[in-house]
């Protein structure tokens, strides 16, 4: 496990990297071929994105791996992990450290290419025992997570079908292994903002300055902040000469909502406070994106599947709590499709998405056991 670490993380895979993407994907597809069932590439669905000058374009987005094992079973389950990182192909932070004799430094040795190598030796000893004959599943490695999975939602909420379980494999939420229990929502979103240009000496009075109301908004989207709902003006991007009133400026704003109500509540007030900024400063106002994460309740049914993951864990003389993450990933979409889901079943690190991040090597072979155990718990094992 370890070895298949080091190796894919000598990869870059930053998510706009589609080289990097395209060697580890191929490394990838030939490590799941050991399993049985059938190894693809799906293509990524197309994205659209806004540019600094507010026209929106394709972005391209590397393919995701799926294994399908036993898809005419009537049980089956789902478990997802992504092979993209955050760091691109020019960033400063591409090599192996060992940091002590179990403590390995590295781009994404946590998240998650750890994860990714608990999943393979997970199945590899789950198809090895009696009960996995009985039940099929489906494993994702999207490329794209670490942006939002918008080319790959539709491919998610596709395997997501019919499944009882759910396991990703995101690092736990503490080095200690907690796992990330309840989770809040999180939306991104660009105001593409249009204006009137003029001469800012001799006529400013026919311009309509997109940046003022492009900062206007920021400052109240920041106002409409509560205890359930975080608002993070993030970036204006517009104007050109001091001496002309610009007529252009994008908004960039991520929104995190604790609970569905939070979601629904800015849904509806957005649309009223574009109009109040469109009415007041005189320009027009295109909302690009919308909340791609959405909050993640601890259901009765995800506290099952919880409560047999810590029974599990005793079961191997690990200790498994959980406590509720600001965090978002594709354990989001998931539980909003109904299935039960426990979203960081992978290696025990942290300092992830910075040159500090770390994996906990032992950790590799403790949550590979965990996940064997609870997939066999799962199928009616003993």
């Amino acid at each position: 496990m370890l070895a298949q670490v080091e190796g894919w993380c000598a990869i870059n895979t930053g998510t706009r990297n589609l080289a990097g993407l395209a060697a580890q994907a191929g490394l990838l597809a030939d490590a799941f071929a050991a399993l049985p069932g059938e190894v693809r590439l799906v293509e990524a669905a197309p994205v659209e994105a806004v540019a600094a000058d507010g026209t929106r374009t394709a972005l391209a987005h590397g393919a995701h791996l799926v294994l399908s094992v036993r898809p005419g079973a009537a049980r089956r389950f789902l478990l997802t992990g992504h092979m993209d990182t955050v760091y691109p192909a020019d960033h400063a932070f591409q090599a192996l450290t060992w940091l002590d004799g179990e403590t390995l430094n590295g781009p994404g040795v946590a998240d998650m290419k750890g994860g990714i190598a608990v999943i393979l030796s997970a199945l590899a000893a789950f198809e090895a025992g009696p009960a996995a004959a009985g039940v099929g599943y489906d494993v994702m490695i999207n490329s794209d997570e670490e942006t939002g999975s918008l080319s790959s939602a539709a491919l998610i909420a596709s395997l997501a079908q019919g499944k009882v379980a759910a396991l990703t494999y995101e690092p736990s939420a503490l080095p200690d292994g907690t796992l990330a229990g309840a989770r809040g929502g999180s939306g991104n979103f660009s105001a593409i903002v249009t204006g009137r240009s003029a001469h800012a000496g001799r006529n400013p009075q026919d311009g309509r300055n997109a940046l003022v109301a492009a900062a206007d908004l920021a400052l109240r989207l920041k106002h409409m902040e509560t205890a359930g709902l975080s608002i993070n003006p993030a970036r204006i991007d517009g104007g050109s000469a001091n001496n002309v009133v610009p007529d252009h400026a994008v908004l960039r704003f991520n929104i995190r909502p604790r609970e569905e109500a939070d979601a629904e509540r800015f849904s509806r007030a957005i649309h009223g406070l574009i109009r109040e900024i469109e009415t007041e400063h005189e320009v027009e106002v295109h909302l690009h994106g919308g909340i791609t994460r959405p909050p993640k309740p601890l259901t009765p049914e995800a506290e099952a599947l919880f409560g047999l993951v810590r029974t599990c864990g005793a079961a191997l003389g690990q200790k498994i709590g959980w406590q509720p993450s600001g965090g978002v990933c594709d354990g989001n979409n998931i539980a909003a499709l109904g299935v039960p889901v426990v979203d960081t079943m992978g290696v025990r690190g942290g300092a992830i998405h910075s040159p500090q991040e770390y994996l906990i090597v032992p950790s590799l072979a403790e949550r590979a056991a965990l996940s064997a155990l609870v997939l066999h718990r799962l199928s009616g094992g003993e």
